[in-house]
């Protein structure tokens, strides 16, 4: 926190640290560096009276906004661990990260605001904690005047922090002490808490944002991530707060009051780097031109994507009719455990090409290499293989908590000696990296990454259905979809209410973003002589490519395919 705050503070403390653009259109907050250290140091007094001491995990379920923001940087200023879980997450998901990480307390708001819409914060987090033995206390912040339930454990946050001194002496941290953790989701059906420690992760995420978005002092910078997600952590509070940036907050949505909200602002706040998900701009695009040129984007000078690769079509409208065919495009790869970029097109030297919808160059120090199924490496340009980086960064995730096993196993076994990042990749004839996505079950659902072993665990808490398999199959706002195929007890006439009760598992089990677009009953699932679903058989159906199986002969049953087929058939014609 001192290099975010307290640096800043001292040379110039009315800077303006935080642009809070709040759910209601129109109704911007500024928060300078000193109104945002008072912030943080009261917060910060106001866990330490509650007993939170340096290395106890602090789970935060709130909505973005500065006291959030503060929320992250109290528990950095006393050493403690904040888990950011975002505030779109089901009961269960949550209780889940907190129990997986013994956290002490949660941080809440009464209830959040999004899109016009009341979400409940507080009631939520009174659903998880049932079940959390380790939660002492809640913090309990006002977004909104409605009353909620308080009980022996919630303590009114602001109300203490009135009551606190406004000065806070940091705790004095090891450079690889724990600094937050963010669950992330992974191939088996358990999400992964990702470490990231203090002072590599720190400086990564400052030096990318300056020179990837080309961040100059005095720019407006809008990334429009949520909190909750590692491009908020990185790119919303500690890249740009380090260098003494000015962050927009951005706590509504793209289509909220109409689908002009996004330029609206840039207009109003005179955005100049512009930060967002490829999704969203698949969404807005359907709208049409005239919302966008409604607005005067002249304060643009980046626009930038993340979450997913972006597809070309949203690429050229993003830079030509957002960013007018003047706006530097840079279509950012990196994960959760990279703690920041890894590959984009810049920096660059000056004016250097950029391929539109490519990720393209490696940043400093990062080295990437290509390997084949032998795990050898890939020389040469125009291939494909598993992406690798071959040397450690400042920014990489240190383990997975409370299971280093796992960590090794994820990230480190397939190709030994590199870190392997789970994406397959193209490297260009000049040697540019296009990503070219997942190589395990892992789908992207307008950006939130999702295990397909999740969702199949949530479902097959159905006693009626005893075996599902779930693929990803090519959408067009959301990237990607869920796409699940089940198998019922019996034949039974109760087929809509079956699946209607699965989408209400998957929704409060992980959240609504989870749920399968589409649900295909069918007999039964292609399965190997050792019992293993084959998946890639199912997304051949899916995507339409039946004609070519490729190899089927570990199939127990090949007559299972053209089952399904028929099945799928007669589902789309319905």
């Amino acid at each position: 926190t001192v290099n975010c705050l307290d640096q800043h503070v001292e040379k110039s403390p009315n800077r303006v640290a935080l642009i809070w653009e709040r759910d209601e259109p129109g109704t911007a907050v500024h928060v300078t560096y000193r109104e945002l250290l008072d912030l943080t140091c009261r917060l910060a007094n106001t866990l330490k009276k509650y007993g939170i001491q340096k290395g106890d995990k602090v789970a935060i379920y709130m909505s973005v906004s500065p006291l959030s923001v503060a929320a992250m940087l109290a528990c950095t200023r006393i050493g403690a661990v904040h888990n950011v879980v975002f505030a779109g997450f089901s009961a269960d998901s949550l209780a889940g990260r907190i129990m997986d990480s013994g956290c002490k307390a949660v941080i809440t708001y009464n209830q959040g605001v999004r899109g016009g819409r009341i979400i409940e914060l507080k009631m939520t987090v009174d659903e998880a904690v049932k079940n959390c033995p380790s939660i002492e206390h809640i913090f309990v912040a006002q977004r909104t005047n409605n009353k909620v339930q308080m009980g022996d454990h919630d303590i009114p946050l602001e109300e203490e922090m009135a009551k606190a001194a406004s000065v806070c002496t940091p705790e004095s941290m090891d450079s690889e002490d724990m600094l937050f953790m963010l669950y992330t989701s992974g191939s088996t059906g358990k999400p992964k808490g990702i470490v990231h420690t203090q002072a590599g992760y720190l400086l990564y995420a400052a030096v990318t944002h300056k020179y990837v978005f080309d961040y100059q002092q005095g720019d407006v910078f809008g990334c429009v991530a949520d909190i909750g997600w590692i491009t908020g952590h990185s790119y919303v509070v500690y890249g740009p707060l380090c260098n003494g940036a000015t962050s927009v907050l951005f706590e509504s949505t793209p289509v909220y009051p109409d689908p002009g909200r996004y330029w609206e602002v840039v207009q109003r706040l005179k955005i100049n780097q512009f930060y967002g998900a490829p999704t969203a701009i698949r969404l807005l695009l359907n709208y049409g031109d005239e919302w966008v040129k409604k607005y005067d984007r002249s304060s643009l000078k980046t626009l930038g994507s993340v979450g997913e690769p972006i597809n070309n079509e949203a690429w050229q409208w993003l830079y030509h009719v957002v960013g007018e065919g003047r706006c530097t495009l840079v279509d950012t790869w990196w994960q959760t455990e990279t703690g920041g970029i890894c590959i984009a097109p810049r920096p660059s030297e000056e004016k250097a090409e950029i391929v539109p919808a490519m990720a393209m160059r490696p940043f400093f120090g990062i080295v990437p290499v290509l390997m084949d199924e032998n795990g050898k490496v890939i020389e040469g340009n125009d291939v494909s293989g598993a992406l690798c980086i071959a040397q450690p960064w400042p920014g990489m995730a240190r383990t997975i908590y409370g299971d280093d096993q796992r960590f090794v196993d994820a990230y480190f076994k397939a190709y030994p000696g590199y870190y392997f990042t789970g994406d397959g990749a193209y490297r260009t004839k000049k040697g540019y990296y296009q990503i070219t996505g997942r190589m395990d079950d892992v789908i992207n659902i307008s950006g939130h990454r999702l295990g397909t072993a999740e969702i199949e665990d949530a479902m097959a808490d159905h006693p009626e259905v005893p075996e599902t398999a779930v693929i990803g199959y090519p959408h067009k706002i959301k990237g990607e979809g869920a796409f699940a195929f089940i198998v019922l007890k019996e034949q039974t006439a109760h087929t809509d209410r079956i699946k209607e009760e699965l989408k209400t598992i998957v929704a409060s089990k992980i959240a609504k973003y989870a749920v399968p677009d589409h649900i295909l009953v069918v007999k039964r699932l292609p399965k190997t002589r050792s019992g293993k679903i084959m998946r890639r058989l199912l997304k051949k159906v899916v995507t339409e490519q039946s004609s070519n199986m490729g190899d089927i002969t570990t199939l127990d049953d090949p007559s299972v395919v053209k089952e399904i087929l028929h099945a799928y058939q007669k589902y789309k014609e319905e």
